[in-house]
């Protein structure tokens, strides 16, 4: 049984992602683009959030509203992506397709924060 599980945690930390053939790789290598997504997000909005704050030396207000966006805006993508998961709801690509929505939703998120510092001027 624990070589069992060793094997399986093995499986799952290193998938075949070339070629997928197991439900656990298909939901474990989708994540990964999203999981890179993320990553680049958070890194644009801690680079946005640094100019807001030195903004807010100004005026206040500034961090407090991208922090209320952003959390308004990760709240919508889990939502949605909830939503149009439920396209194939209870398959196995339910989670597929959330997980594309995710990363596509973040992508676009972090060109926006991008945007958004460039008018900000950095």
């Amino acid at each position: 049984m624990f070589s069992f599980l060793i094997a399986l945690a093995a499986a799952v930390a290193h998938p075949n992602c070339k070629d997928p053939q197991t439900e656990i790789d298909m939901n474990t290598c989708a994540t990964r683009p999203f999981n890179a997504a993320d990553a680049r997000m958070t890194r644009q909005y801690r680079l946005l959030a640094a100019r807001m704050k030195q903004m807010d030396a100004e005026e206040p207000g500034y961090l407090a509203a991208l922090l209320e966006s952003q959390r308004a805006w990760l709240k919508y993508r889990e939502t949605q992506c909830r939503f149009e998961g439920y396209t194939t709801r209870g398959g196995t690509a339910e989670s597929l397709n959330a997980d594309a929505c995710r990363k596509d939703l973040t992508d676009k998120r972090t060109a926006d924060l991008k945007s958004l510092l460039e008018a900000f001027g950095r």
